[in-house]
């Protein structure tokens, strides 16, 4: 089973054997573009291309191991928007990221007009610039011709999910699976439909839509050319479905934290759609056999980004594996705290004006404690996020399970544990997000029987325990709380 793990900064494909064991790997690091404050583009032909290439390199490997690769699974970050011709394939505009804010003006007047109650009870959303559905009526109001042409059925909109399956088939197969579809402000997760009251209130021709189908069944075949033979795409999820799903997280009550360049914590509630009251939203886990699993999530928009900017932005490190020494040189910060909101705050806050401060600096402060201040910031929003979702009515779980690269920092999952006072337990492949998309697509390829037979899949690698004293943990998390209040815009 091969996964393809289109994410934010990165490209890859992983080939897994039946026993969920890694064979072959492979990545492409993809440019993230900036050109206005607030903006964040892709360019989905880069994204195709790397796609492609890292996906055959991996091919290529497994089959050179005596392996045959009977499926593969996609899993995308999942509200990047791409709008493209159907006649040619050729993208209209670059990919919005979900980080991009451009629409904040819009989602404010929609808000103004009395439309956000219509949006969450039918999406299980927020009206936000985060989501989809503003980002692609921005595309068809700012490129030239395009909403004519978007009326006409002339062009093809999908998250990058829709957009590589298109390109994987040749044009064959314009879809999307449920997971997805719930991200975009236009899917009613009740109906289980593209919602035409949701489609004119966001100004979005049903013509441009993909259709919907189960998480883990029939997505069409690649191209021959591509991969030297046809091979069944037979599995699709949004990343952090597909990571819950890595996970095991079956059942109600199953949780998992992802910690990418954002961080994302899922809860599985089964067929039961639970509604917050906290700032958490409503999604689709997954269908399978036309039948809807539901979670509630969290959101947190700057996890890994911020190492990210601590290497690139401030150049205070070359690696982001040098976090981890720095912030165990140092017995704390210093009173320095991060508040990572470059693209708004999201978690309980949901304030798009937000934006990020370093706070409590002296003549002292050095990039120890700033890169330590980063690490310290993800563990601050994790604690809002799961005290949230219990507000919310969500049981507190004896373990969470984690996953994404910024777990490899053990320093990182140790505070992470104090601050929480939680057991945190991490798997063999922390990379279970494409993990999830490569059961879905052993799943969907029959390869598995039930998908409680994927869960032996998941393997326990190390855990963390809280070790920290409650009279410092509360010190800590009321020192975030503080300077959280001095970046809110209201």
């Amino acid at each position: 089973m091969v996964a393809i793990d289109q994410g934010t900064t990165s490209t890859r494909a992983i080939a897994f054997d039946l026993r969920g064991r890694t064979v072959a790997t492979a990545q492409r690091e993809l440019p993230q573009n900036y050109p206005a404050p607030g903006w964040v583009e892709h360019d989905p032909e880069r994204i195709r291309d790397d796609a492609i290439s890292v996906t055959h390199e991996v091919i290529a490997a497994a089959e050179t191991l005596g392996h045959h690769v009977a499926a593969i699974g996609i899993t995308n970050q999942r509200e990047t928007t791409v709008v493209w011709e159907r006649a040619s394939g050729r993208p209209i505009h670059p990919a919005i990221v979900w980080q991009d804010r451009r629409t904040a003006k819009e989602c404010a007047e929609l808000r103004d007009a009395g439309h956000e109650g219509l949006i969450e009870r039918r999406t299980g959303l927020r009206l936000d610039p985060y989501f989809s559905g503003t980002k692609l009526a921005w595309i068809l109001d700012n490129v030239p011709g395009a909403r004519e042409a978007a009326e006409n059925g002339e062009l093809a909109f999908g998250t990058i999910d829709t957009w590589l399956l298109w390109c994987l088939t040749d044009g064959r197969v314009h879809a999307t699976d449920a997971s997805n579809a719930s991200r975009t402000l236009l899917y009613d997760i009740g109906e289980g439909r593209w919602h035409p009251g949701l489609l004119e209130t966001l100004r979005v021709p049903a013509a441009v839509l993909p259709e919907v189908r189960d998480s883990a069944g029939d997505f069409g075949e690649t191209s021959a050319e591509l991969f030297g033979r046809a091979i069944p795409v037979r599995g699709v999820a949004g990343d952090q479905q597909a990571a819950a799903f890595g996970q095991a997280a079956f059942e109600p009550g199953g949780m998992k934290f992802t910690y990418g360049t954002g961080a994302f914590a899922l809860i599985n509630t089964g067929s039961r759609r639970l509604v917050s009251e906290r700032g958490m939203l409503t999604t689709v886990a997954w269908q399978l056999g036309g039948e809807r699993t539901y979670a509630l999530e969290g959101s947190i928009f700057v996890a890994g980004a911020s190492v990210q900017w601590l290497r690139d932005g401030l150049g205070i490190i070359s690696d982001a594996a040098e976090t981890e020494a720095l912030a165990r040189s140092v017995d704390s910060t210093g009173g320095v705290v991060l508040v990572p909101a470059f693209v708004g705050l999201g978690g309980i806050h949901w304030d798009p004006e937000a934006r990020a401060a370093l706070l409590g600096m002296t003549r002292d402060t050095g990039r120890a404690e700033i890169a330590r201040a980063a690490l310290e910031a993800v563990a601050y929003q994790s604690r809002e996020l799961i005290q949230a979702m219990q507000a919310d009515g969500a049981p507190r779980p004896a373990s969470l399970r984690v996953d994404g690269g910024f777990t490899r920092n053990d320093w990182a999952m140790q505070f992470l544990a104090d601050i929480l006072d939680l057991e945190i337990a991490r798997p063999v492949v922390t990379e279970t997000t494409a993990l999830g998309a490569a059961m879905l697509a052993g799943f969907g390829a029959g390869l598995f029987a039930r998908v409680r037979d994927t869960a032996a899949l998941w393997r326990h690698d190390r855990a963390w325990q809280p070790g920290m004293d409650a009279e410092t943990r509360e010190n800590l998390y009321s020192g975030w709380q503080r300077a959280v209040a001095r970046v809110l815009s209201n």
